[in-house]
């Protein structure tokens, strides 16, 4: 199997919505997304599915390796060899990289934040850092877009924090910061226990409040110019924006189930939105 055949299967493996959104571009930059796509899968499943902190850490170390021999030497793994050609072809910043591997380290280290700026720090290193490296595949001209992608990337990750609150707490993770559970008067026990409240949905609509804010914050710091180019951010945007507003429209059934939007939903929101941002399929 070459490195991107396995970096294609394990963007496909995922069922993840972005692997939808890669099909709106063009074969070298697909390619590369795919690469990077990969790399965040590989390093968060190994510290989601390694019950060793010390071993899970070392593999860490090991990808920090890695990303040093991507940018400089002979890479190890198919990931890394795909990523090493991304790299070059589209200039990735290796502290980008390396701020991934950091926020995976976070989530060795922590598993409350005591309030959002220190959740804000986190959302960066696992998501915003991820979109300012996708924006170098996908091509921008204003800079205003770096802006943009970062403000989507906390937008996106505060939405799968609140999709997954049940299945974090029952890995032993809260990612809503401990003030505001103090400050709604919702235990961290309720959760655990997957125990709805007036409360309890009252926080969910907080949390739903602050993730819309980014998104019309980033929606709104991206330049006209760079729209077409930046499609499959903006096809991620308004899947997850669409699932944000499900689990509202739901009241928020989270504790005890992953929501999720329909196939042909995701299907019909990926193709609009890809043509309103001027996909011609080339």
């Amino acid at each position: 199997m070459t490195p991107h055949a396995y970096c294609q299967q394990k963007a496909a493996a995922s069922g993840s919505s972005f692997y939808l959104s890669f099909f709106f571009l063009p074969r070298a930059r697909r390619r590369a997304i795919m690469a990077l796509y990969a790399f965040c899968r590989e390093v968060d499943d190994l510290v989601d599915e390694c019950r060793d902190e010390t071993l899970a850490a070392i593999k860490l170390a090991w990808w920090r390796e890695e990303i040093g021999r991507i940018h400089g030497g002979r890479p190890l793994h198919p990931v890394g060899l795909a990523l090493q050609e991304a790299s070059r072809e589209f200039n990735l910043p290796a502290r980008h990289l390396l701020e991934i591997i950091d926020g995976m380290q976070m989530d060795l280290q922590a598993t409350r934040y005591p309030d959002f700026a220190h959740l804000a720090r986190y959302c960066y290193h696992v998501a915003s850092a991820v979109g300012l490296l996708a924006i170098e595949i996908f091509g921008y001209r204003e800079k205003a877009t770096l802006a943009y992608a970062h403000d989507l990337g906390l937008a996106l990750q505060l939405t799968n924090i609140l999709r997954d609150v049940g299945e974090d707490a029952r890995r032993g993770r809260i990612y809503i910061p401990e003030d505001e559970l103090q400050r709604f008067c919702v235990p961290v026990e309720d959760i655990r226990q997957g125990h709805y409240s007036e409360n309890f949905t009252q926080l969910m609509r907080f949390q739903k409040e602050r993730a819309e804010h980014y998104y019309t914050r980033a929606l709104a710091q991206l330049p006209p110019i760079d729209r077409k180019s930046q499609r499959p951010g903006l096809i991620m945007a308004a899947l997850y924006h669409a699932l944000l507003q499900e689990m509202a429209a739901r009241s928020f059934p989270v504790l005890h189930q992953r929501v999720r939007l329909s196939p042909r939903r995701k299907l019909w929101l990926a193709i609009w939105t890809g043509i309103r941002c001027g996909y011609t399929g080339k």
